[in-house]
């Protein structure tokens, strides 16, 4: 199955010939949506098209309703949903790590500070000995190498996340670049979705992406160690994004908007992200049959989304998405 899987993923799409449901959008809960579908179509016949083209992708195709569902992990407020006449809920949380390709340091080995992350990616820290990274590595033979900085190229929620971080911990970020699905990068190298990301960071030594823990798992990048909201270092692992997750505060009034990042607690790491799925308002008959896409993931699908390193979402939150299906009578 994995295998099958990772075939969908390379080629963007799955089962794409004779789809019942279209869907578009993030490229951050790709891999498990093709491990899902590829699920479901063995359990019930139906096929499920998804195309992994980034949040801005998808936001725009659900909003021409050109496919059955959209894809984001930047959650649209309510007013926009209104505006757009979509429905909203997430589908998996999931964590957006710092993946590095330094030959000789491997994964866990380097810590950043979360004000110096932002100032990599701003370029203001140019060589991987800087003082600024040295100081925090201690023992740790750092080269004097520059910094390949790789970045989104595409409209993505993972860049929305990854920058509301970054503005968070450095008001230079704040300053000079914001917070948003599309950036005026000022350094770097960019690619589209965190395949093309990951790409550039396997093919570039001495480089640094930012992309979701699963792609990182993939690939087999190292990924840094960076620090909670209070300060403290914390790895970027399964335990510490579920540390960050129990703090998510569901509401259906809000249609679910949420943002994780730099939650509390001396454990959590600090980018943590749920991913959203979007419905049009007036679809309610093939609404159905992508909420049982979903219903069905939400029922079989946990074990496969902990092997690529997503946190299913709690039976509490999937209880409370059902009744806002219910609600809407799509369920």
């Amino acid at each position: 199955m994995l295998k099958k899987a990772a075939a969908a993923l390379a080629a963007g799409v799955i089962a794409a010939s004779a789809a019942n449901i279209s869907g578009a959008g993030a490229s951050f809960p790709a891999p498990i949506y093709f491990d899902w579908a590829y699920l479901y179509q063995k359990k019930s016949g139906n096929q499920v098209n998804y195309q992994s083209i980034g949040s801005g992708g998808g936001i725009k195709q659900i909003s021409a309703r050109t496919v059955n569902f959209g894809a984001s992990d930047k959650p649209l407020k309510p007013k926009k949903l209104d505006k757009k006449r979509l429905y909203q809920f997430p589908a998996v949380i999931g964590s957006i790590v710092a993946a590095y390709n330094i030959p000789g340091i491997e994964d866990g080995e380097l810590r950043i500070e979360n004000r110096d992350l932002a100032a990599i990616f701003l370029g203001k820290i140019k060589y991987w000995d800087d003082k600024a990274i040295a100081e925090d590595n201690p023992g740790l033979k750092l080269p004097h190498k520059e910094i390949v900085v790789c970045h989104r190229a595409d409209g993505s929620g993972t860049t929305f996340n990854f920058s509301y971080f970054l503005s968070h911990v450095s008001s230079d970020w704040a300053d000079n670049v914001g917070i948003g699905k599309a950036l005026d990068w000022p350094v770097g190298l960019g690619s589209k979705g965190n395949e093309g990301v990951s790409s550039l960071i396997s093919q570039n030594p001495y480089s640094i992406g930012y992309v979701e823990y699963a792609y990182k798992k993939k690939n087999g990048f190292g990924a840094a160690v960076l620090q909670t909201k209070s300060g403290k270092w914390v790895e970027a692992k399964e335990e510490n994004f579920k540390a960050a997750a129990k703090y998510a505060k569901w509401s259906p009034k809000t249609h679910f908007y949420q943002i994780l990042a730099l939650q509390p607690g001396d454990n959590s790491y600090p980018i943590v992200a749920a991913t959203f799925i979007l419905l049009p308002r007036e679809a309610t008959d093939m609404n159905k049959e992508v909420v049982k896409f979903f219903d069905f993931a939400f029922k079989h699908g946990d074990e496969e989304a902990k092997k690529l390193g997503y946190i299913p979402l709690p039976e509490e939150t999937k209880t409370m998405i059902r009744d806002y299906w219910k609600e809407h009578g799509i369920y």
